[in-house]
């Protein structure tokens, strides 16, 4: 049998990895895709995110294609986690036609792809190609990451990390294993900066590799997908600062909080309390899906420090119950403290 070809998406916390995902899903051209997300935090939002896209719809396999990942960091929970998922997706591959891996910020994207050289995986599948969204206007800012905090959260939130990388050391092996770039947020930089961060990216990357805009994630599947690039079988191709790392402590401060919230909300009141919040507490994400009063449709929200995104992205279901939940990661949350404080906003 054919091996099914994995793209995998890799970058930074924010840079749109998702936004991505979901877009190619909505305009897979007939191809039935699974996707693995290494989604962080207890409520797998990106997750829900995907499984609306409705692929396969017909079918009745949406659900299925899409597999979370909620265990930590990917390239640290490969063995444990990732192999054995592999595994099962690898059982039905007469029904699928590629598959797409998106991993965490934190994930180093070499030791990924060498689990694609072990015997249990490398006979049903093979790395087509490792797509880097990078954030343009991070990089315009003098940055490599929007938001460094939500980041620094993130890795130290997650128990089984095993590495614990610069920065922009793990910015730079992203960029060592990619076989495309994809710039987005390029509408929020002038044409000079652009210019300037392209010239600039091109002086990192391997001979070859293409830097390619992408307006809100909308990108034809035939840029992301065909490579054929077996990228497991020539990894010396693409060098690592981080083939292996030594353990390193963490900082149990940092945790993540679910919230769930049964009674309808008006989002300007619920946004303008997060704000609040966030000014008072050690609170650096903000993501999750809100209850509307009188809209029949599920609102998403997202925050990054005290700025807040939101939109609308389906009609509630007529079996699911319409509350909101939402994901805060930051340091040192107490869940009581918080939820009591929402309480006495109202």
């Amino acid at each position: 049998m054919h091996k099914i070809p994995v793209t995998v998406i890799t970058g930074f916390l924010g840079a749109g990895k998702t936004t991505v995902i979901r877009h190619l899903l909505q305009n897979n051209q007939g191809r039935r895709v699974a996707v693995v997300v290494n989604e962080f935090g207890e409520v797998g939002i990106d997750g829900d995110l995907l499984k609306d896209c409705r692929i396969c719809e017909e079918e009745g396999e949406s659900i299925e294609n899409i597999v979370e990942l909620t265990n930590g960091c990917l390239c640290c929970t490969v063995q444990e986690e990732f192999l054995p998922t592999m595994q099962k997706l690898l059982e039905r591959r007469e029904q699928l036609d590629c598959m797409l891996i998106e991993t965490s910020g934190l994930a180093l994207p070499k030791p990924l792809v060498q689990a694609f050289r072990w015997p249990e995986i490398r006979t049903g599948a093979t790395v087509d190609g490792v797509v880097t969204v990078v954030d343009c206007l991070a990089l315009a800012s003098g940055r490599v990451v929007g938001d460094l905090d939500a980041l620094n959260a993130q890795r130290q939130a997650d128990p089984n990390l095993e590495h614990e990388t610069p920065i922009e050391e793990l910015f730079e092996d992203q960029l060592a294993c990619a076989d495309l770039v994809l710039l987005t947020k390029t509408d929020l930089v002038s044409e000079a900066e652009l210019e300037k961060i392209t010239a600039w990216l091109k002086t990192e990357l391997r001979s070859g590799v293409k830097i390619v805009p992408c307006d809100n994630g909308q990108i034809t599947p035939d840029v992301l997908l065909g490579f054929n690039a077996a990228v497991e079988e020539n990894l010396d191709s693409r060098p690592s600062h981080h083939d292996s790392e030594e353990e390193h402590d963490h900082d149990d401060g940092i945790n993540s909080l679910q919230l769930s919230i049964e009674r309808p909300i008006d989002p300007e009141t619920l946004t303008r309390q997060l704000k609040q919040l966030v000014a008072n507490e050690e609170i650096y994400r903000v993501k999750g899906f809100v209850n509307v009063a009188g809209k029949p449709m599920r609102m998403v929200l997202q925050g990054v420090g005290d700025r807040f995104d939101s939109f609308f992205d389906r009609p509630w279901k007529a079996d699911e119950t319409r509350r909101t939940r939402l994901v805060l990661i930051g340091r040192d949350l107490d869940g009581e403290r918080i939820s009591a404080t929402l309480a006495e906003m109202n």
